[in-house]
């Protein structure tokens, strides 16, 4: 009996030890990791450890240290020159109109001439930090006026302009109401073909062509149809003409801006958060690219600049 006892004595020993020399290993590697993150910087995104001085992550990109607004006091990303808690624009070493480096001392632009501080629209009198106006779109710049003259030659612009016309004519027409009022048109248009056919024959045209309206009525549901059919159009080709991400948000804003499409309400879709904005001069991060879409006159999406 004294024996079986050693003997299982003896096993739980061996089995403790072998236990110890498997979690040694671990223990060390979790030392090391508690080390490594004490001398550098984890990255909350997916936790490479960093050196101590890195602002962004040597793996994901991912910012390390969050910066502050100097105007409200709210977190922001580092790289970021607009807060979007008090729509401002923070960089006070970088022109917010082309780009440029700012000097400490510089009232003006010294590449486009610009003022620190922004300018009034001259069409709808309201104040911008960017090439752009925020509120009408308005040109307000030589560079923003030679974007979109450039913009306007470029196939797939034309393209999105003609679709944005044949929306809002769709937008201004009126469709029938009822079954009757429907009868009531359908009789007119013979008429009018009647009519049209007797004056050319009075000219002694035995077959004349007659001329189809330019705008003929339709009922509600081939009107919905229609206006669908162009927004899912539309909705296409301003995703082909989605901005890629670039090194200047100035550049972004501004040839975002012009090839923004008029009579069709927009929203600007960020890649930096995914979220919705008026326009690019609404977001933080614009040089991180994006895209306008489309929101309908009846959507319920919530822009986040509108909060």
């Amino acid at each position: 009996m004294t024996e079986e006892r050693t003997a299982q004595s003896d096993q739980i020993q061996r089995e403790l030890e072998l236990q110890r020399q498997n979690e040694q290993p671990i223990m060390q590697q979790q030392m090391q990791m508690q080390a490594d993150a004490a001398n550098g910087i984890v990255c909350p995104k997916c936790g490479t450890v960093n050196d101590p001085e890195a602002q962004f992550c040597a793996s994901c990109g991912e910012p390390l240290h969050m910066a502050t607004c100097p105007n409200c006091g709210s977190e922001i990303d580092p790289d970021a020159d607009f807060c979007e808690v008090c729509h401002h624009y923070i960089r006070q070493d970088v022109c917010s109109f082309c780009g440029a480096d700012f000097g400490p001392y510089d009232g003006y632009c010294p590449q486009c001439g610009m003022p620190r501080g922004g300018i009034v629209c001259p069409a709808c009198h309201t104040l911008n930090d960017f090439s752009f106006c925020k509120q009408c779109g308005q040109p307000l710049t030589t560079e923003a006026k030679n974007i979109l003259k450039e913009m306007r030659e470029l196939p797939e612009y034309k393209e999105l302009m003609a679709l944005s016309r044949e929306y809002n004519e769709l937008q201004m027409q009126l469709p029938y109401e009822t079954e009757q009022d429907k009868q009531r048109g359908d009789a007119l248009h013979a008429l009018r073909e009647r009519v049209l056919q007797l004056l050319a024959e009075d000219d002694g045209e035995e077959f004349p062509d007659i001329p189809a309206p330019h705008k003929k009525r339709v009922t509600k549901e081939e009107l919905q149809e229609s206006k669908q059919r162009k927004l899912d159009q539309l909705a296409e080709l301003l995703s082909r003409m989605s901005i890629p991400p670039q090194a200047s948000p100035a550049k972004v804003r501004n040839f975002a801006m012009a090839q923004k499409p008029a009579g069709v309400r927009l929203a600007w879709k960020c890649n930096y958060k995914n979220a919705l904005h008026s326009s690019p001069c609404g977001c933080a991060k614009p040089q991180m690219g994006g895209t306008w879409v489309i929101l309908g006159h009846n959507s319920k999406q919530e822009i986040k600049d509108d909060k």
